[in-house]
């Protein structure tokens, strides 16, 4: 029984390992928990960014040129990414979760 366990848990870090090591500089940061910043919006701003996003969501789009919805979806990205910031999140990988879980079982 203690054989299963040592293996369990051996397989579960080797699975968090392989994660951490395959991701890419672009991953790493977003992987990271990212630090709180001064970086609050402003009731004003926030009102303004929401509106944004409700013209952008009602708008007619079917006659739109490619290059058009692109940007469009390049703008909805960068208010997400500066809504995102205001807030500050944290991320936990899938092996960190399993790990988590199996130690909440164990104990």
């Amino acid at each position: 029984m203690k054989k299963i366990i040592l293996f369990a848990i051996i397989f579960i870090f080797s699975l968090g390992a392989l994660s951490a090591f395959s991701a890419t500089s672009d991953m790493k940061d977003k992987l990271a928990v990212p630090e709180k910043k001064e970086n609050k919006l402003s009731e004003e701003e926030m009102s303004r960014l929401t509106k944004r996003v409700e013209e952008i969501r009602d708008m007619d789009k079917t006659n739109m040129t490619v290059k058009e919805k692109r940007e469009l979806r390049k703008e909805l990205k960068g208010i997400k990414e500066n809504v995102k910031k205001d807030g500050g999140y944290i991320y936990i990988g899938t092996g960190t979760l399993l790990l988590i879980i199996l130690i909440v079982i164990l104990i």
